[in-house]
């Protein structure tokens, strides 16, 4: 196991396929009342410049219920805030603490602070992606799909961090990614090559042509953090890409809808959508619980515990 994860491709098939089915096995043995406190005496530090729920949440709960603990760092309450160099927080860190998660506001300062760091760094989302969330996306469609290989995933809407990663996760997984955004809010152009050469993405002039025969429709919020000054133009841009009864009625008959939250009823989903039957949001949202214990437990190479 490779000490950064800053992307899904930092992850092999092979271990892909192990956090996920460590996941599920974590996820019905909580539902179990049994405990796992594989992670005992190591100690999670989890950098956020940007708020967040579900990954801090998740990870916090994660490392408590593994036996480890979890440090909340704020940037503007360390040394960062006044100019101390990333390289040097970095070094310090690895002093102290058994991994990193950093929420960033860019890649590069993830990046940064992973190539100074001698402990195990994990993006918990930059501007260019979130592997944490793919992982538990991938959770999500194997409970419910038994396999990844042939699945179709839609994807309408902002061609953000989240839509880059899911793009990349079809080189590890098989899976097949089909996708509608408006023209100037395309994903990252490297993440589009490397999947059009290694795994499988197409792209539709509208959300219909996208959805058409899906195993599962994908959505985010159009305006993520750091794109609100951008608000007004986004509204009008999105307008037509909205996940709503109608457009779920063109995929395929047992097709799941999926969003990361969090949601903006209404604009990028309606409540008929997220709050129906096809819904698989808030498995999807538990997940992030599990799937990221599991790649927790496979960071330390500890594996071997939970089989």
């Amino acid at each position: 196991m490779k000490q950064t994860i800053l992307s899904i491709l930092d992850l092999t098939s092979e271990e892909i396929s192990t956090i996920i089915r460590n996941a599920i096995k974590l996820k019905d043995e909580r539902k179990q009342g049994i405990s796992h406190r594989h992670l005992e005496g190591k100690t999670l530090g989890m950098i956020f410049e940007k708020s967040s729920t579900r990954t801090r949440i998740s990870f916090e709960v994660g490392m408590y219920e593994l036996g480890g603990s979890a440090v909340y760092l704020n940037p503007k309450d360390m040394q960062l805030d006044r100019g101390e160099a990333v390289q040097d927080t970095a070094r310090v860190l690895s002093r102290y603490l058994s991994s990193v998660m950093i929420r960033a506001h860019t890649h590069t300062s993830i990046q940064a602070f992973s190539a100074a760091s001698s402990i195990p760094v994990i993006n918990g989302l930059s501007d260019k992606e979130h592997p944490c969330q793919i992982l538990a996306d991938l959770m999500t469609l194997q409970e419910r799909f038994g396999t990844l290989s042939g699945i179709r995933v839609a994807w309408i809407g902002d061609g953000n961090n989240v839509c880059n990663s899911l793009i990349l996760s079809t080189i590890r997984t098989g899976m097949k990614v089909s996708v509608s955004v408006p023209p100037g809010y395309e994903p990252d152009a490297e993440c589009v090559r490397r999947a059009e050469e290694d795994g499988y993405v197409t792209f539709h002039a509208t959300p219909e042509e996208a959805v058409a025969g899906a195993d599962a429709i994908y959505t985010d919020t159009w305006i993520s953090m750091g794109d609100e000054d951008e608000r007004a133009e986004r509204m009008v841009a999105f307008e037509s890409y909205r996940l709503d009864e109608p457009l779920l009625k063109l995929a395929s008959k047992d097709a799941i809808a999926l969003h990361c939250l969090p949601a903006h009823r209404g604009s990028e989903i309606t409540d008929a959508v997220i709050d129906g039957p096809q819904s698989a949001v808030w498995d999807q949202a538990e997940n992030r619980l599990h799937a990221q214990k599991a790649l927790l437990i496979a960071l330390f190479g500890l594996e071997e515990k939970i089989r």
